[in-house]
């Protein structure tokens, strides 16, 4: 099954053989400055990744500088300001789940890096999260250790700040002249709000299930942004088109991502007035979500990004009269993390599939050519493009999966089943330094999307919900069954594997249908949905409960969906890998179920990265990930075909 996107990326899936051994080096995040003279991004080639800022045009030209910071940890997100001068970075230390933010200015001879999140409650045990900038403000959320997060806008040269909204579980989306998007509910069933002044509008219709999370603020007869223009000039844009009654006290626009009103998600156009709340639909592709869009700060351009069978499709609408391009063909698969120019002529993006490790590049939205902009190539171990599978469910329910098959040539080994986290997350044919090592020992590696993935509608996320897990979990016996069925695997040497959600899900299949399983690893999962809950982040726990059941008023469904609770009928090997600084997934989740397979003379190991959290950032570790890996499942391949 091919997805339909243009050109279709797969007619050279065998060009590139896979290669073994290489020094992955991956680059991702990038920001463009206002003027797209210059950008920053993320490099990911060894220790943990950091920031580093590139230079396009004028003298710098083809240079570059890492940004360097007092902080031990993976840079997680880079943002130029409006007016660029500062670059703001996002850094988890020593990889933990709690993220500090840090200023340096765009200057590369000014080496001085503040921290601009600390005090307070702040100070040791809460985190930080990088929204984006108000004008010259660093726009943020500080959440304390009781959970409740601070919506506030930093001054980036003396960290004063003005909170705009504190609440649990609240989250600021965007903001704005005075204005705020504010996201609430768990997840699923997520809303936007928008605070104006003293005023909280409630911007849709309430639909239970459905999910408005992503917005940006167009206007409120202010001008958007202050930026620098392409000739270094500073000066003020104004909006391209103003909608509704201009002479209303306060009017505020602004674009939203939601599906409310429909399956897949959708880009809306909304607008508030003293008389109500206007909406109506922008953009929408009937049997597809719209996973991602950014907006040019002079409101000319807007780029979509819409998922299509887990692959990318990139579309610019013009948005001062509503013209939308026909998909613009892209160098990948996979596309993410969109930045645009101010005045919406260049748009930045991460590129990535299963032959090319993360890489950015640049689109102008006019001729629609492509520039890539590293010097140093990424690289890395690669493997040939997938295919893309349907499976009928035991209940009938049809589900996708990515079937990797090892080079021509390499003899059958086993097969595994690998799950992505979430359970929103979606297996894409993105790029994996993992997979190659196994299909070069002969493994196939099958990565599906089990009910409750993303990138498919609302109505599949959610058929997982709480007591419908059990269904999630029969999908993953399901794909072991077609895996035989189809002869893609031998009965005896398929293995299962996931990160995070994906790990647990890994130990529920190996307790509920342990006779299908040779192997299993899990990485950074929950083995007792209980203590999941007891342990984790506070924001986490309270986030979860429509997915998975309330702590309280569910106890006895999450007993009877919890991996540990039903060990005795685990009998595979087992790996579990996990963070050391992991609060997501505290690791005690991994060491009760490895405690527990000892004391029943399992064969169990139990792999720690202490200078780790629960992305497992650092080079080195996702190195050895992959090598672990790797081992473990030839082993037990090779012990069961011995059997």
């Amino acid at each position: 099954m091919r997805c339909g996107s243009s050109p279709c990326w797969r007619c050279d899936c065998r060009a590139k053989e896979p290669k073994v051994g290489e020094q992955v080096r991956a680059i991702y995040g990038a920001s463009l400055s206002p003027d797209a003279t210059a950008f920053a991004h993320i490099v990911d080639d060894g220790g943990y990744p950091r920031a580093v800022q590139r230079f396009l045009r004028g003298w710098r030209a083809s240079s570059s500088r890492d940004v360097e910071l007092p902080v031990e940890g993976p840079v997680t997100r880079v943002m130029h300001s409006p007016d660029g001068h500062w670059l703001a970075c996002e850094v988890a230390p020593d990889g933990g789940s709690r993220t500090q933010i840090w200023v340096v200015t765009t200057d590369p001879d000014d080496r001085d890096a503040r921290r601009i999140d600390a005090g307070g409650e702040m100070e040791d045990d809460g985190t930080a999260e990088l929204i984006g900038w108000d004008g010259t403000q660093v726009a943020a959320i500080l959440t304390g250790q009781d959970g409740v997060g601070k919506s506030c806008l930093i001054e980036p040269a003396t960290g004063n700040r003005l909170v705009l909204d504190r609440r649990s579980a609240g989250r600021l989306v965007d903001s704005w002249a005075g204005s705020a998007l504010i996201r609430v509910g768990p997840r699923g069933y997520r809303e936007l709000l928008m605070l104006h002044g003293l005023t909280e509008i409630s911007l849709l219709p309430y639909e239970p299930g459905s999910t408005t999370d992503a917005g940006v603020i167009l206007d409120d007869h202010s001008p958007r942004r202050l930026r620098a223009s392409v000739d270094g000039e500073t000066k003020l844009y104004q909006p391209a088109k103003t909608f509704g009654p201009s002479s209303s006290e306060g009017f505020v626009r602004a674009l939203i991502r939601s599906d409310n009103g429909s399956d897949h998600a959708r880009l809306l156009e909304v607008t508030t007035t003293a008389d109500g709340v206007f909406y109506h639909v922008v953009a929408e592709k009937p049997g597809f979500e719209l996973e991602e869009f950014v907006v040019s700060d002079d409101l000319s351009t807007v780029a979509l990004l819409w998922n299509i069978h887990g692959c990318s499709e990139l579309q610019i609408l013009q948005y001062a009269d509503n013209t939308l391009s026909e998909p613009i063909p892209l160098p990948g698969p996979v596309v993410g993390e969109l930045s645009i120019s101010a005045g919406g002529s260049m748009v930045a993006m991460t590129v990535q599939g299963p032959s090319q490790p993360p890489t950015v590049e640049l689109v102008d939205t006019r001729s629609q050519e492509w520039e890539p902009v590293d010097r140093v190539p990424t690289s890395g171990p690669v493997a040939a493009a997938p295919t893309l599978d349907t499976i009928t469910a035991r209940d009938g329910l049809s589900f996708t999966a990515w079937r990797y098959s090892p080079p021509e040539g390499v003899p059958d080994r086993g097969a595994l089943i690998y799950l992505h986290g979430g359970p929103e997350g979606q297996s894409r044919p993105g790029y994996s330094e993992v997979f190659p090592p196994l299909l070069d020992a002969g493994i196939t590696v099958f990565t599906p999307n089990v009910r409750g993935s993303g990138g498919f509608g609302k109505s599949f996320m959610h058929a997982d919900d709480r007591e419908r897990r059990f269904a999630a979990i029969d999908d993953v016996a399901d794909c072991a069954r077609y895996l035989i069925d189809n002869g893609f695997a031998d009965p005896a040497r398929i293995g299962c594997a996931g990160w995070s959600y994906g790990g647990y899900l890994t130990l529920a299949a190996l307790t509920f249908h342990p006779d299908l399983f040779a192997a299993g690893i899990s990485i950074c999962g929950m083995s007792d949905l209980s203590t999941f809950y007891r342990n984790t982040e506070p924001w986490i726990a309270a986030a979860a409960y429509p997915k998975y059941g309330h702590p309280i008023g569910d106890r006895d469904l999450l007993d009877q969906l919890s991996p540990l609770l039903r060990v005795d009928a685990l009998t595979a090997p087992l790996l579990l890998v996990h963070g050391g600084n992991d609060t997501n997934v505290p690791v005690n989740e991994s060491v009760q179920m490895a405690d527990a397979l000892r004391e029943r003379g399992r064969t169990v190991r139990y792999l720690v990265f202490p200078d780790d959290g629960h992305e497992i950032a650092k080079r080195e570790n996702r190195a050895a990930l992959a090598v672990a890996t790797e081992e473990w499942l030839s082993a037990a391949f090779s012990a069961a075909s011995a059997s």
